[in-house]
């Protein structure tokens, strides 16, 4: 295999701002394929307690005095170095088993998690350092007391303890919305492993990016790392339920109320539907599917197929396919381009998954694959943590237990059917909580009992079928933009689902107050807060404009002629605004009403000024809700006020919020609304 024959790396932990090796000479971390010694580890003598204290008191307030765009681009800027020098985390990657095919999913597809992160930041958040959330809650008549709630940076660490099966995807999907809220990150990968995540962690530091404090790393045992931990700290962990309860129940965790993020053991299930029988494209998809969730990273992944749950009808056809495909998966050495499948992690975790298969096996029946040997196209047996796929039946699911109770973390599954739908979701269910399930289905019919009967014990669902066949991500893929997690066994808890991610390391507040003060605090015009009206604000570049501006201007009477030549322009010539009697009928209007999109045209035929300025472009319209009925004769007037100044980082515009409230003679609100317009930074603008 490439590489061997090189001295093993000592590694370091990043902590208190400098590179540190524990004391003593450390302990081998074998080559997965080889068995060769990859690397020593240890941490040994190193000060925890001072490397939560150095990430609070050094790299929390570098991060919190960062916008949030500031702290995305930072994470972008960093995406694209590390893509750059992938080719050495991928020559790192052999000694973890896993093939390059496999790595991808790992270093490319952890490097672009954290980029789907950085961009979705800038699209979806503001570009500010207090997130307001949801709408304003009124607390009196006369608008003088209102709330707000709010997210802050916690004012912490995030520990960030990761499981060796995704050395580099879980360090980053987890330190990516880390760091965007705000907040620093000290990352514990697992040993077995933790030479990759350590190469990564230092050319990112290397890059000089990340303020002092935003990360450090602890590569080896995490010792008395959980005693320090305080309640404005966060802990998350993925791996074994085991260690994560007793993690969780860490005397520091439970006196200080820190909050615990869990991923677990997961028994995923993937459901072939009725419909889905042989021939059909939906069946020859979940063979594929079945076969390349228990062979990719050899099955050493927490969304991987365990469970195989069939209709009766087809078992038979779905055992005799499935076998086929397993018997020619070729394993060998990872770096090896004839090897379909690489090494498990280490020989431990492939002893551990032979004795989980032999509990299996009590009441099921080997099928296809072996215990007892294994043939390779390279390497050696012997000393590398090779196995074959191995495919099981259980002839009485319902009724056993190893079968939804036991996983052999490694390239292992077992197939059971089923007589209905209704059953289905039964032995799904007895996996007690899973990440993901997966169902094969192209009758909708099936979807809906499935899906429904699935989703409150499972974290993401997907559907198969032959439509998506070729767009689809597949069952083992988890995403930027989805939650990550699952109930109950899988652990109770959620990663990544989008900006969901970012809050998770965020309090949530609710403030009260006169909306000039809350208004003060989140940045946003709040009705009822001080408006300003001197110059016509669309004349007002980013630089000059000030939340609050605001133009109330001249009313303008709604006619019949205009309705109806609307009516006839548009084309929209609905009842209630062309027939008199058939609109008295309905009992929301006194008589013909005025298009609601004709109010939002006037509307913008009163506020808007003309001539070119630094308003640049409108893009949109949020919220609009029309309130009252207009009829003929009625009176409008829109009052306009700049409700938010959303500046774009390393771009000559930004964006801008406006309050739309269009009321009638009577001070009645006919509609409310956004209005959503980029804005010059300056103006005119620069040549």
């Amino acid at each position: 295999m490439k590489g061997t024959g090189t001295a093993a790396r000592r590694l370091e932990s990043y902590v208190e701002g400098a590179w540190r090796q524990g004391e003593g000479d450390g302990k081998p971390v074998l080559n997965a394929a080889t068995g060769d010694i990859h690397a020593l580890i240890g941490t040994e003598g190193l000060d925890f307690k001072a490397a939560l204290e150095w990430g609070r008191a050094t790299g929390g307030p570098a991060l919190r005095s960062m916008t949030i765009h500031e702290r995305a681009l930072m994470l972008k800027a960093i995406g694209l170095q590390l893509m750059e020098q992938k080719e050495d985390f991928y020559r790192e990657n052999f000694a973890t088993g896993a093939t390059r095919k496999d790595g991808w999913i790992d270093i490319e597809g952890g490097i672009g998690t954290l980029l789907t992160f950085a961009s979705k930041a800038r699209r979806e958040l503001p570009n500010t350092k207090v997130l307001s959330e949801g709408a304003v809650e009124p607390l009196s008549r006369d608008n003088s007391f209102s709330a707000q709630h709010i997210l802050t940076p916690l004012r912490g660490v995030a520990v960030h303890i990761n499981a060796f099966n995704f050395p580099v995807w879980g360090m980053l999907e987890k330190i990516a919305p880390t760091l965007i809220a705000g907040m620093p990150c000290v990352v514990k990968p697992a040993s077995q492993t933790a030479y990759l995540t350590e190469l990564v962690v230092r050319r990112i530091l290397d890059l000089g990016i990340l303020p002092d404090g935003a990360l450090q790393i602890v590569t080896g045992s995490a010792g008395d790392l959980l005693d320090h931990v305080i309640e404005q700290d966060v802990v998350t962990f993925t791996g074994s339920a085991s260690t994560g309860q007793k993690l969780k129940s860490s005397p520091a965790i439970l006196q200080h109320s820190v909050r615990f993020t869990m991923e677990a053991d997961s028994l995923n299930a993937s459901i072939l539907g009725e419909d889905a029988a042989p021939g059909t494209e939906e069946f020859d998809l979940f063979v594929r599917e079945v076969q390349r969730e228990m062979t990719v990273k050899a099955g050493q992944k927490c969304t991987a197929i365990r469970r195989v749950i069939v209709p009766e009808a087809h078992e038979n056809a779905l055992l005799e396919a499935l076998s086929k495909r397993l018997a020619s998966t070729t394993v060998g050495l990872p770096d090896d381009d004839n090897a379909r499948m690489g090494a498990l992690v280490s020989l431990k975790d492939r002893d551990d998954v032979r004795s989980k298969v032999t509990l299996l096996a009590n009441e099921s029946e080997i099928v296809s694959g072996s215990l007892d040997s294994v043939d390779l196209v390279s390497g050696e047996a012997e000393k590398g943590a090779f196995m074959p796929p191995v495919l099981l039946r259980c002839e009485k699911p319902m009724s056993a237990e190893a079968v939804h109770a036991v996983e052999a973390f490694g390239p292992v599954a077992t197939v059971m059917a089923y007589r209905d739908g209704e059953e289905a979701v039964a032995l799904a269910q007895k996996g007690r909580g899973s990440l993901v399930s997966s169902l094969f289905t192209n009758d909708g019919t099936v979807a809906r009992e499935i899906v429904i009967g699935l989703a409150a014990y499972h974290g993401r669902v997907l559907i198969g079928n032959r439509r998506s066949a070729k767009s689809s991500t597949g069952h083992g893929s988890p995403l930027a933009p989805l939650v990550h997690g699952g109930p109950g066994r899988a652990g109770g808890g959620e990663e990544m689902g989008g900006m969901r991610g970012v809050k998770h390391f965020m309090q949530r507040t609710a403030v009260q107050g006169t909306p000039e003060l809350l208004s003060a605090v989140t940045g946003q015009w709040l009705e009822g807060a001080p408006a300003r009206s001197d110059l016509h604000p669309f004349r007002k570049s980013l630089a000059e404009l000030k939340v609050g501006d605001q133009i109330v201007t001249e009313a303008r009477e709604v006619t019949r002629e205009d309705v109806e030549h609307f009516a006839e322009f548009t084309g929209d010539t609905f009842y209630a605004h062309m027939d008199s009697d058939a609109a008295k009928a309905n009992p929301f209007f006194d008589d013909r009403v005025a298009h609601g999109y004709l109010i939002a045209s006037f509307a913008a035929g009163l506020f808007v000024d003309p001539a070119p300025g630094p308003v640049l472009a409108n893009y949109g319209v949020d919220n609009l809700r029309f309130l009252t009925p207009v009829y003929f004769g009625d009176s409008l007037k829109v009052r306009l006020t700049c409700k938010e100044i959303n500046p774009r980082e390393n771009a000559d515009h930004g964006e801008v919020r406006w309050d739309c409230q269009v009321t009638n003679q009577k001070d009645e609100v006919v509609a409310q609304y956004d209005v959503l317009t980029m804005v010059a930074k300056t103006w005119p603008l620069a040549a």
